[in-house]
Parts: structure tokens; sequence; C-alpha cells
């Protein structure tokens, strides 16, 4: 199941561009210079790279820092969604997608892959930016918090 542009507009409602509920993507990533057809590209540091690289590379939809301004060669109809914390942003968008596809049992799912090439930010951190990591990060935090502490 791909994330899709209804989805995105849950999670950021402030937006800018034309509106495309038939758009699907297939990879979120951080990293302009990767190819990522039908892509979402997250820039997380200046290290990610530029918004034309990656519209270059495939991607049809970003997530931006409200902070920051977009790039005036930016098309008008690109869609972009804006965040106030884009390292925020991104786990809501794990959660969301962890959700979406939990309880989808069919044996074949076409999948959005995730691709995070931030090193600075797993050195810092001491992180993972494996999907399947940090889902299970965030499902162990979640499960935790309903846990009732006695003592």
């Amino acid at each position: 199941m791909y994330l899709a542009f209804n989805d995105l507009v849950t999670l950021f409602p402030d937006f800018k561009g034309v509106k495309e509920a038939d758009h699907l993507y297939f990879m979120v990533s951080d990293s302009a210079g990767i190819v990522q057809t039908r892509g979402l590209f997250i820039p997380l540091s200046d290290d990610s790279g530029e918004l034309l690289d990656a519209i270059a590379n495939g991607a049809i939809a970003a997530v931006w820092d409200k902070k920051k301004q977009i790039p005036k060669y930016t098309p008008n109809h690109f869609p972009i969604f804006f965040t106030e914390n884009l390292t925020s942003g991104v786990l809501d968008l794990l959660r969301f997608y962890f959700e979406k596809i939990d309880g989808d049992n069919r044996e074949k799912m076409n999948m959005t892959n995730f691709a995070f090439f931030n090193k600075k930010l797993l050195k810092e951190n001491k992180e993972t930016y494996d999907i399947a990591v940090m889902l299970e990060k965030i499902s162990m935090k979640n499960s935790n918090n309903n846990v009732e502490g006695r003592g």
C-alpha cells in the first residue's frame, strides 16, 4: 500500500501546489541525489541537496520547513507540504504509514520505500533510519506509554 497525496494532506494540511488526489508516492527520501521515482523529498539537513535535483531525480512532491523559503525555480503546480519541524514531521509520517499498513494481510503488497541517508543524524542520535527498526521502536514506545506504573 503506497503513501498517497490524501495521506499527506491529513498529516500536513498546510500545503501549496496542485491537488493531486491520485498521487501515490513510491519513495520517501532525504537525499536529492538519488533516483526517487514518484518520490517525496524531505530535506532534513543542508546535506540533503537541492529541490531541483530531487525533482530531476523523480520527486513529485516535498515536505518543507515552514520557516524556510521555497526556491524560486519550484514549479507552481509542484505539491509542497509545510511543517514546523521536519524531524517530527518524518516521525509523524512513519507512525501514520505504520498504522496505514498495520493489519493489511495481503501476501504481496506494494509499499512505499523510505530511504534516509543523513549520516550526521545517524551518528548524533545513534539511531537508524531503517523503517522496520523505526517502526518497531515507535511501537515499543507506544506500548510502554500505555503501561500503568505502580510502585
